[in-house]
């Protein structure tokens, strides 16, 4: 029997990723493109997360150089961009894999990333809120589509979890509704009232001093970005299933380096590319597979929708459980 539900897993697993994947590229006017697994660090392609977080690094043993494992393709796709000579309204996606060694494991938290990164040239003139907001709505559009789908695919396995349009409410609107909460109980509270919220300027400091949450301070531009987070009725908590944004132009560069004390980043050849005005104005973002799967498949555990590597206490609790790890 759990042989069997474990292959009704792996086959409903590739239906979701292959009609999001084909919505996806539809809805956006994306082409998918292959894309590295690691890069030089010395490039500055790599994505630096909240700046915590070490790259899993190896060498190049017959040519003494050093390479990182990408930690997402924020900086690579936009460079990618540029090398394709892709126009205003086209853009590009990938499959995006990484691993998180310091990752702290969860039902939500593994240390294998598997996500769909996507990137889209832009005009000046789109670099505002409205054309955030759109594309936003183009992309919950596409997991409207995709919750219909595997529903019809397994009529009364699952039921209708998302309404039919998505909140927005910016980090300080949050702050000020719940004061006297963490970033993740506002989250948690917002997400379960409304069902799908997209929290939008996430990285400048609140008024009470913290931000919301960290962001890198060399793709996204603060005042333009933002996670879509779903309220999830399975674990009766808040997923997030995408962290986006408009990149930054020159000016929220050299801002958010000032702020994120990370002004020696400048010397690297990605950031002289963008601050001589070399690479395109561009919004993108990166979309969980698993996540996707988990969601929508109404698992409890990350690695029920994805192989990766657990400990045993992990590993004996979700047996006593009945959850299945693949």
């Amino acid at each position: 029997m759990v042989q069997v539900r474990l292959r009704e897993t792996q086959v409903a697993i590739k239906r979701i990723k292959d009609f999001f994947e084909r919505k996806l590229a539809s809805e956006l006017n994306l082409m998918r493109v292959s894309a590295p697994l690691f890069v030089k660090p010395e490039s500055g392609l790599n994505d630096n997360l909240s700046g915590i977080e070490k790259a899993v690094s190896f060498k190049m043993r017959k040519y003494d150089q050093d390479v990182e494992i990408v930690q997402s393709l924020a900086k690579w796709k936009r460079l990618a961009l540029k090398g394709y000579g892709f126009s205003i309204g086209e853009g590009l996606y990938t499959d995006m894999d990484a691993i998180r060694p310091d990752e702290v494991l969860s039902p939500i938290h593994s240390l294998y990333v598997d996500q769909w990164d996507w990137e889209k040239v832009i005009s000046v003139e789109d670099r505002n809120k409205e054309y955030l907001y759109k594309t936003v709505r183009e992309i919950f559009n596409v997991f409207k589509r995709t919750e219909d789908y595997i529903n019809s695919m397994y009529p009364g396995s699952f039921q209708k979890k998302l309404p039919n349009e998505i909140s927005f409410i910016t980090s300080q609107e949050l702050e000020d509704l719940y004061p006297d909460l963490s970033p993740e109980e506002r989250e948690h509270l917002i997400t379960k009232e409304n069902r799908a919220v997209f929290i939008m300027k996430i990285g400048h400091k609140l008024k009470s001093g913290e931000p919301h949450g960290t962001r890198s301070p060399d793709y996204d531009d603060w005042d333009l970005n933002g996670d879509i987070i779903f309220w999830n009725p399975t674990t009766g908590s808040a997923l997030e299933l995408s962290s986006m944004g408009i990149r930054v132009d020159k000016e929220a560069l050299e801002k958010q380096l000032k702020i994120a004390d990370a002004e020696d980043r400048k010397i690297l050849q990605y950031h002289k590319m963008l601050i001589n005005g070399e690479l395109p104005y561009t919004i993108g973002g990166g979309i969980g597979q698993s996540r996707i799967c988990m969601f929508f498949l109404e698992k409890r555990h990350i690695g029920e929708v994805q192989a990766s590597v657990w400990t045993d206490s992990i590993i004996n609790e979700c047996k006593e459980n009945d959850i299945f790890l693949l």
